[in-house]
């Protein structure tokens, strides 16, 4: 496992239950901006370490193509809100609280 799989673990597995960051968040929590799609390729080659994979989201709060349904019953078991009318996630919704609490990170430089 390569030091970037490892922080991007870490980042993932850090992730609250109810909260969203996307791709790219994680990557630049990881330490590596702008590397979204390595971001997608260890969670899609995580297979059964547990990492919560279902908090993470493209930038446009698409779900993980090809696993939509899965994807989306997890978040709403979480409490998080989908779009009834494009089955994304609202990620600029003022009251998220995942926003907030990722905003705070970035203030933070965490």
């Amino acid at each position: 496992m390569t030091e970037f799989s490892q922080r991007v673990e870490a980042v993932v597995r850090a992730i609250e239950p109810g909260d969203v960051v996307t791709y790219g968040e994680v990557a630049a929590l990881a330490g590596k901006p702008g590397a979204a799609r390595g971001v997608g390729a260890v969670l899609a080659g995580s297979g059964e370490r547990g990492l919560p994979w279902w908090r993470v989201v493209a930038a446009n709060g698409r779900l993980v193509p090809g696993h939509e349904r899965e994807h989306a019953r997890r978040l709403r078991r979480e409490g998080v809100t989908l779009d009834t009318s494009t089955g994304r996630v609202k990620l600029t919704e003022p009251g998220d609280p995942g926003r907030r609490r990722r905003e705070r990170q970035r203030a933070a430089g965490t």
